[in-house]
């Protein structure tokens, strides 16, 4: 079972809207992140909300434990389904996030995909991304994490070692052919729908098209070729 999370990376509210309107009736989720967040806050996410849209905020929140909680907490009362957060706050920043209650979905941010092998030098000479997304991902799911944010390169490894129920939500989905812009470790939607993995968060393919409904239903044809049961309504 997996769901498409459209991202609303526009920079106006009439760009919001005119997304929404042309994917009505065939994307719930939609991802509202730092740009479209810092410019209109609370009014883009109510937007996707009147619409009976669900939203995932993602802001990749990262700081000392009761901050990082007390945001939860305020994204709570925005009414947003899910929330990112950067795992490499540490077990007591997640636990801290974990313990709000009520609380929205808190997915953690292992190894962002703009990043590669060569990016990680500056951690450490020998560190490389697979064992690093799985060391942190880990470490989430221990501490209360209710999804992990990774490439989907990285979703079948994490899927055996973590378990097959694991909610995984992977950005850098590409049709084949498409631009990849800044991302690095990338899949097509037939290769994701493959992998198990629950959310795919797919941007430019969909809001930089033409046609955003086509291109949404092209992806989930696409999805749907290559899974036949990956679809299936959650």
């Amino acid at each position: 079972m997996t769901e498409i999370i459209a991202a609303l990376d526009v920079e106006t509210i009439h760009k919001e809207e005119e997304l929404l309107e042309r994917l009505k009736g065939v994307v719930t989720h939609y991802k509202i992140g730092l740009q479209l967040f810092t410019a209109h806050g609370k009014r883009a996410v109510d937007l996707v909300l009147r619409q009976g849209g669900k939203v995932f905020l993602d802001l990749k929140f990262l700081d000392i434990p009761q901050t990082v909680a007390n945001a939860v907490r305020e994204a709570q009362r925005l009414g947003v389904h899910s929330i990112s957060l950067h795992l490499w706050g540490g077990p007591a920043m997640i636990a801290a996030a974990s313990a709000i209650r009520p609380r929205p979905k808190l997915w953690g941010v292992t190894v962002l995909t703009s990043l590669g092998a060569e990016d990680l030098k500056f951690l450490h000479p020998q560190a490389s991304v697979k064992p690093m997304v799985t060391r942190l991902a880990r470490m989430g799911l221990d501490h209360g994490l209710d999804g992990v944010i990774c490439s989907a390169q990285e979703a079948p490894s994490l899927l055996k070692t973590l378990g097959a129920d694991t909610c995984l939500v992977t950005p850098g989905i590409r049709p084949a052919g498409s631009d990849v812009g800044d991302q690095r470790r990338i899949m097509t939607p037939g290769e994701a729908a493959k992998a198990g993995i629950r959310y795919r968060v797919i941007g430019r393919p969909i809001t930089k098209a033409a046609d955003p409904r086509k291109a949404a239903f092209d992806i989930l044809a696409e999805m749907r070729h290559a899974a036949p049961h990956s679809l299936e309504k959650s």
